[in-house]
């Protein structure tokens, strides 16, 4: 129970990493505040658990109005806020002669002025209790690039660079900043590619397999932990060794 009585913020915390966080926390002892745009697949965690433990707020990430209401309403409802997990993300694929300007700006707001919203809408919270872990979800592809990915990629090497500069700008006051770099992992969407590309994607990781949105979520959890007192700054690779 190593969050026991933290209040974290999971965003897209509705459905994939972010719903597989949700229940790590939970199981580790924290109260959660889901953020999405979608409560279907969380109503029953909802029911089970109480308000509580377990909240939900329908909130566009993309929009700080909404994000600077949402951050007030759960420091109001919850009493405080000890964890960001920035986890909301979209992905419009195309390569860069036919990625629109839509779908290049759609990537942006909410992968990374997401991001940015978030963070600073808790920031000034977090300082004033002079503590807090902010865990934003990045990508192996923000590292080593992807085809046909341009505005993904370009959002999930922002969050790196964010990462750092949070960790510089608040770690005076106690704040952690830290981000996850998932690779091919088994959410529903991945799962419902054809059997060859799978198959493809883990043949190219060292263990032979995809991640579970499990392993995120627990290394989430660590990253919020006192465990992880004195880490900040960093990006950490979860994806079976397939960028080796």
């Amino acid at each position: 129970m190593r969050l026991q009585d933290k209040v974290a913020v999971i965003t897209g915390g509705g459905s994939g990493i972010g719903l597989a966080a949700v229940k790590e926390f939970l199981n580790q002892g924290a109260k959660v505040a889901i953020w999405d745009l979608n409560s279907d697949q969380v109503q029953y965690l909802l029911k089970s658990e109480g308000e509580s433990q377990l909240r939900f707020y329908s909130v566009n990430t993309a929009e700080s109005a909404s994000v600077n209401e949402a951050a007030e309403k759960v420091i109001q409802d919850f009493g405080k806020v000890d964890i960001l997990i920035n986890n909301a993300g979209i992905t419009r694929d195309a390569t860069l002669l036919k990625m629109t300007d839509e779908q290049w700006q759609a990537v942006l707001q909410v992968n990374l002025t997401g991001v940015f919203n978030c963070t600073r809408a808790f920031a000034p919270h977090f300082k004033a209790q002079e503590s807090g872990r902010i865990i934003s979800t990045s990508s192996v592809v923000g590292l080593y690039g992807n085809f046909g990915q341009s505005n993904y990629v370009a959002t999930k090497a922002g969050v790196i660079g964010m990462t750092k500069t949070f960790a510089k700008e608040l770690g005076k006051y106690g704040v952690t900043a830290n981000a996850v770099a998932p690779g091919f992992i088994a959410t529903d969407m991945v799962k419902t590619m054809p059997e060859k590309v799978l198959d493809m994607m883990k043949d190219k990781a060292p263990l032979k397999r995809l991640g579970q949105p499990e392993d995120i979520a627990k290394t989430y959890a660590f990253l919020a932990s006192d465990d992880a007192a004195f880490i900040t700054g960093t990006c950490i690779s979860v994806d079976g060794g397939v960028t080796l």
